[in-house]
């Protein structure tokens, strides 16, 4: 039996069974070549010659299998030039019709013919030119070509307007709200992440030692060093350490965050999300109860100390970027805090730097300009001007030869000038000081000590 397709009469049992003796007809494979399976050609064709030109059973009926038509490309006629084809027929439409399509044509959804008709009424009917141009005026305000994000200080200022009406019986503290607006920011970032977001690449950046260091992880594991550096702060404040029982090396961000990953017998996951933000609402809960009294109870970072309200504008500081590091790892835009926010986090780091100046000076890293002694407390030294520029900016003085020496304009030897945002990635290790697009006039020596002191100030 061929394997072809074989067509048969309506009233044949089954073609494949018995012979040519018990069967009148039997139809012929399609294209085959016209012969019975027992003698005599047995198709009805009209001469049995077997060249396939009917590929129908009898010649009285019509083909059962109608051959493929042919392309127009393929019976090689010239094809018809476009400009040979006649124009499509104009559409008369009546006034209501038209009135009904304006929305259509305001989106640009309507066909060809119909919006030639309704642009050509518009020119006659004054009521529909109105109505079409309040439609078009309508649609330009839902395709806005500006990102829709929120802006970074939305949150702020709707909160700031309710609080107006009705002020909160247990207010947050003010050094308290640039930590509880970024852990908001980077929940919301987080929340729509799938499997393969939380295990995108991460490349934790900062420096050690005047030398850019790095350190590969994944987004959950970015969650996880938030989540166990936070912990200082909350073992501060008499709450339970998301370490648990896990030993660390050191207590210092570093080495709780490395015993953290360690101690995982699997890679972290969108697992650690939960115990995350559940930790940061209980640290602005606890200080708000707390009347903001302890904020000058110490959060030991190991080698350091902070004030609690300067720990928690650290935490709010490392949130920002650590989101930053996650949006860049999914390619997703995030904006920076909202000026006010950005302002106080600047101030941290302008106020650390005569510290992290003089123990550096201490470590060999860092010198006096030659021919100079550091002062004692209380007198007057060298100063550098700090100018922030942008959002969020402002200006400081930073004394070079004590941190409790006296700055003043009349001791200035060098002034330099950097953007907000840029001088925050400077702070986070994230621009080398060689290549901070700072402004800068005066002492040059005092200003690279001041630049590699604020990238010294970074940690993983």
């Amino acid at each position: 039996m061929s394997d072809r397709f074989e067509a048969y009469d309506e009233h044949d049992e089954d073609p494949d069974k018995g012979t040519g003796d018990d069967i009148e007809e039997r139809s012929t494979p399609v294209g085959s070549s016209g012969h019975g399976s027992e003698g005599g050609s047995g198709d009805g064709t009209d001469d049995g010659d077997g060249d396939g030109d009917n590929p129908a059973g009898r010649p009285d009926q019509p083909p059962r299998i109608p051959l493929p038509r042919a392309s127009v490309e393929d019976t090689g006629r010239p094809l018809p030039e476009l400009d040979e084809l006649p124009p499509p027929a104009p559409l008369v439409l009546e006034h209501q019709v038209l009135k009904s399509l304006l929305g259509a044509w305001a989106l640009a959804a309507c066909s060809a013919e119909e919006t030639a008709a309704v642009e050509d009424h518009l020119g006659d009917c004054g009521s529909c030119a109105e109505e079409a141009l309040r439609l078009r005026g309508a649609v330009g305000l839902l395709q806005r070509p500006e990102s829709l994000d929120l802006d970074p200080g939305l949150r702020t200022r709707v909160l700031d307007s309710c609080l107006e009406r009705r002020p909160p019986r247990i207010p947050i503290p003010k050094w308290a709200l640039p930590y509880d607006a970024e852990t908001a920011r980077l929940d919301a970032l987080l929340q729509d992440f799938g499997d393969a977001e939380w295990h995108a690449p991460v490349r934790l950046r900062w420096f050690d030692a005047d030398e850019a260091t790095s350190r590969r992880t994944t987004v959950a594991g970015v969650m996880a060093h938030l989540l166990s550096v936070d912990g200082l702060v909350a073992v501060a404040l008499g709450l339970d350490d998301p370490m648990g029982e896990i030993p660390a090396d050191a207590p210092t961000p570093v080495g709780r965050t490395e015993a953290y990953w360690r101690a995982s017998h699997f890679p972290p996951t969108r697992s650690v999300r939960t115990p995350w933000r559940e930790q940061s609402h209980d640290l602005v809960r606890t200080v708000s109860f707390t009347g903001g009294t302890t904020g000058r109870l110490a959060v030991p970072y190991g080698d350091f100390s902070l004030p609690l309200h300067d720990a928690m504008l650290d935490r709010a500081f490392e949130c920002w970027v650590h989101a930053e590091d996650i949006a860049d790892a999914v390619d997703y835009p995030y904006e920076p805090p909202s000026p006010r926010h950005l302002n106080r986090m600047i101030d941290l780091a302008a106020r650390m730097l005569p510290a992290v100046l003089a123990d550096r000076r201490q470590k060999g890293l860092a010198a006096p300009a030659h021919g100079r002694h550091l002062v004692p407390a209380g007198m007057p030294g060298r100063t550098l001007r700090l100018e922030i520029e942008g959002h969020g900016g402002g200006e400081w003085l930073i004394p070079l030869d004590s941190p409790a020496a006296l700055v003043s304009a009349e001791h200035e030897v060098a002034h330099v000038a950097l953007d907000g945002v840029e001088f925050c990635q400077l702070a986070a290790g994230h621009v080398p000081p060689a290549e901070a697009a700072a402004g800068q006039v005066g002492d040059r020596e005092a200003i690279r000590d001041v630049l590699y002191a604020a990238a010294s100030m970074s940690r993983m």
